[in-house]
């Protein structure tokens, strides 16, 4: 559970990603993204204020509603979209973020493509893998993602690397392993994997980018991250 004070959680979660990347012996470490959503400008302020700059959104509207404000002040901000993305708001989501970790389907890569080009922004693209084969779960099959991954590289998005959201309620090592061998075997550095339950597995195993939310503000019903 996270701490009351927002610097004690905080501190926690970065020694904790700490710990697990000496743990594996890595010279390296992860980016904390820190999962803001639902959560208002006045409650991710305490975060900001002590040095927190890399947040993730769900929803573009969210996103849009919130951040340019908080931008103003803190125009060092690094902010992340992880979940789902509509084709038809590729180009809102490119001129807000810098990153986007759900690319997974050629539609998608061909509206990113467009918005980039007529933007001049490149935010950076993690591929969403469905490690676990769940129908419900957004991603690309594991047998399309060379598929996928030429058609993007093809159309010029800056490719950093894989994103997965292993299955609820099971050991996560195995399908962040996977994804890591993924990333391997393609070619590309990034792994955008781990939450607030499993961040630390998710470290060893090296990922490059975590997903934390409940760690640093508190659970929010029926949610992982």
């Amino acid at each position: 559970m996270p701490s009351d004070d927002p610097a004690q959680s905080l501190a926690a979660v970065r020694d904790a990603i700490t710990r697990a990347a000496k743990l594996a012996g890595r010279k390296d470490t992860a980016t904390l993204i820190a999962i803001s959503k639902t959560k208002s400008a006045d409650e991710i302020a305490p975060l900001l204020d002590i040095g927190q700059r890399v947040f993730g959104e769900n929803r573009v509207q969210e996103a849009e509603a919130k951040w340019p404000a908080l931008r103003a002040r803190y125009p060092d901000i690094q902010l992340h979209l992880v979940g789902q993305l509509q084709s038809r708001k590729a180009e809102d989501a490119v001129a807000l973020f810098d990153a986007i970790h759900s690319v997974d389907r050629p539609s998608l890569v061909a509206a990113l493509a467009k918005a980039m080009e007529k933007l001049g922004k490149r935010p950076a693209c993690f591929l969403q893998v469905n490690i676990g084969d769940e129908p419900q779960k957004g991603g690309c099959a594991v047998a399309d993602l060379p598929a996928l991954l030429a058609e993007a590289q093809g159309a010029g998005l800056p490719v950093a690397g894989l994103m997965a959201v292993p299955p609820a309620d099971v050991e996560a090592a195995p399908y962040f392993a996977l994804l890591a061998k993924l990333a391997r075997d393609h070619g590309v550095a990034g792994l955008s994997m781990g939450m607030s339950a499993d961040y630390e597995t998710a470290v060893t195993l090296g990922a490059t980018h975590v997903r934390v939310g409940s760690a640093l503000f508190g659970p929010r019903l029926g949610a992982r991250a």
